[in-house]
């Protein structure tokens, strides 16, 4: 009897475990498979906060959508793709579907990670994959080193250094996302 024999791409083993592992974040960085278990109530708690925050300053009537866990498509290696914890993109995103439920770069305005257990996939290759896929903003709310980092405005596929926000201190958010709105930096970090 012949046995076949069949290596799995990345993109093949990362559908693989999104399936076997139902709530958790499977991404490809930098051709690495990463997977993430499902966030904590301060990590949910945030991101709420943030829909709220985003529908109260207009962002629906200023042509932009903002939503939980969609794909990005990375332009970093053929497989790369990240699902970002939360995202401000164009009103017509759905339009710009690659593949996998993954959009193009070029529709996200604002993307913000919440730190759990993969803090430094959020503080390392997230940066470089998100400057290099030319995403105007990320926002860490990095909750590993009670902080809150604003990287803006890629030049060349690199985020200058980012701003540092504390605890007691608001982010504003920069006017290339479309909205007028100030981030509180504890309840990014610790939800509402």
């Amino acid at each position: 009897m012949a046995v076949l024999q069949h290596e799995l791409t990345l993109g093949e083993a990362a559908d693989l475990l999104s399936r076997a592992l139902p709530g958790h974040r499977v991404e490809i960085l930098q051709g690495r498979l990463t997977v993430t278990p499902p966030p904590d109530g301060s990590h949910a708690l945030s991101l709420t906060w943030l829909v709220e925050a985003f529908a109260g300053a207009g962002a629906r009537k200023a042509g932009l959508r903002y939503v939980q866990g969609i794909g990005l498509w990375l332009p970093t290696l053929a497989d790369d793709f990240s699902i970002p914890d939360f995202s401000v993109v164009d009103e017509d995103f759905r339009d710009a579907l690659v593949q996998k439920n993954c959009y193009a770069p070029n529709v996200f305005r604002l993307v913000v990670e919440v730190t759990s257990s993969n803090w430094s996939d959020d503080l390392g290759p997230k940066v470089e994959c998100y400057a290099e896929a030319g995403v105007p903003v990320y926002i860490v709310a990095d909750r590993k080193h009670d902080e809150v980092l604003l990287y803006q405005d890629p030049v060349k596929g690199k985020y200058d250094a980012p701003e540092r926000y504390k605890r007691g201190q608001s982010i504003p958010v920069p006017e290339s996302v479309g909205v007028t709105l100030d981030l509180s930096v504890d309840t990014l970090l610790d939800g509402d």
